[in-house]
């Protein structure tokens, strides 16, 4: 009999409580390590994560440069819906046209059809 995956939403903030039936991460890092375990249906990234702050800052456009990445590579496909409830409005931009590229290269044929 085949696995089923169950389906998650990841709620990535550290400070909004996740809404109900979300799984809440803090940090870039547990959110890609859920989108590589598999069945992501949807995630919700903040931007500003208050982690090492500095010249260095871990945030929620990490998660999308990483799977900007595997999307291109062809190692992964994004969850169905990705949003960003970030209220930093310069980041917000950033993320959106993240997800934009994100969704024109999972759209694309693969490579020899």
């Amino acid at each position: 009999m085949p696995r089923v995956l169950s389906l998650v939403k990841v709620w990535l903030d550290d400070r909004r409580p996740a809404p109900e039936g979300w799984v809440h991460v803090r940090t870039p890092e547990e959110a890609i390590e859920l989108l590589r375990g598999g069945g992501v249906e949807e995630i919700s990234l903040d931007h500003d994560l208050g982690l090492d702050v500095g010249a260095r800052e871990r945030t929620g456009y990490d998660v999308l440069l990483w799977l900007e990445k595997e999307v291109a590579a062809g190692t992964m496909r994004p969850p169905a819906v990705m949003r960003v409830h970030s209220g930093n409005v310069g980041a917000v931009g950033r993320m959106e046209s993240a997800i934009a590229s994100i969704r024109r290269l999972a759209a694309r044929p693969p490579e020899g059809a």
